[in-house]
């Protein structure tokens, strides 16, 4: 039994209110895979880099536990490049630079050793990508989690909603939520997208928490509010690899254990934007993360 994560490995170059970057490595698969492998020690990881892609940085991921069988390195080629200016607020961003280079064409191999597939994690990738994964695994996972966003609802929004179909958690933004569903109202947009096909949904909303609905069951998750925000890149991609890997580690899928997952999900979220790309994330104890998670516990614990 593993969890397959299928995202990308990249490079960013970011710039925020509180320093900037040259290019260090980042991508949705590498922030999911490294917040996974906290709660489950086989986490197996699909992507594709260039040959500018370091080798010390693939041994991390290896060090983390993470199963690289899956990530193609394309000779002669470069790997997925984006580069982003975050204005103040640090919920908005421009986008300065993207080159899709060896993403351009991806095309996910499974290797066999990962047929063993009982949760999976789609990370935000085009929805004929995402819908290819589970097409070529063997049997269904026991948990399918998908990530997508804007650009795919504006380009390519027939297979958006022909892949939602076959999954079990859409987690998407307040954002993103309203422009599936063209419902203002996020109760009201929840409840029109869990008819496309998803069981649950999860709306993130930043600095103003989670919202987690099943069937006419809601949950509502702070945030932890935070002194500093360095840089907020990658901390959705790392919500969503702390929540199925946390999933994973309970095996048992149920709205109780979903509740506790945003949590974790969550808390490792609130480290990865204290430092730039994956720095924080890299190295956290278990003590740290259970701390943390006391933290959110304290927030929203309350007697009447």
């Amino acid at each position: 039994m593993s969890l397959l994560v299928i995202g990308t490995v990249a490079f960013d170059a970011i710039e925020t209110p509180f320093g900037k970057t040259d290019k260090i490595v980042g991508g949705a698969a590498t922030y999911a895979s490294l917040a996974a492998s906290y709660f489950y020690d086989k986490v197996n990881i699909v992507a594709v880099v260039g040959d500018d892609f370091p080798e010390e940085e693939i041994a991390d991921l290896n060090k983390h536990k993470v199963n690289t069988e899956g990530l193609q390195v394309k000779a002669g080629e470069k790997s997925f490049f984006w580069s982003g200016k975050y204005h103040n607020d640090m919920n908005s961003r421009d986008t300065l630079v993207t080159d899709l280079n060896v993403l351009a064409d991806f095309d996910p191999i499974i290797p066999e050793s990962y047929q063993d597939c009982d949760f999976l994690m789609l990370g935000n990738l085009s929805p004929q990508v995402q819908q290819t994964v589970i097409e070529r695994l063997k049997n269904r996972p026991k948990l399918i989690v998908m990530d997508t966003m804007n650009f795919w609802m504006d380009i390519a929004m027939e297979e958006l909603l022909a892949t939602i179909k076959l999954i079990d958690v859409l987690t998407i933004n307040d954002a993103e939520a309203r422009q599936l569903s063209g419902e203002y109202s996020l109760v009201k947009a929840a409840r029109k997208i869990l008819t496309m096909g998803p069981k649950y949904l999860i709306i993130k909303k930043g600095e103003h928490g989670a919202l987690l609905f099943h069937e006419d069951h809601i949950f509502s998750a702070p945030a932890l509010p935070l002194a500093e925000v360095f840089d907020p890149t990658g901390a959705g991609d790392t919500f969503a690899g702390g929540f199925i890997g946390y999933m994973a580690k309970v095996g048992t899928v149920n709205f109780n254990n979903m509740k506790n997952a945003i949590i974790f999900g969550s808390a490792l979220a609130s480290f990865c934007v204290e430092k730039f790309g994956t720095e924080k994330i890299r190295d956290l104890s278990q003590d740290e993360i259970t701390a943390r998670v006391q933290e959110f516990v304290s927030l929203s614990k309350f007697e009447i």
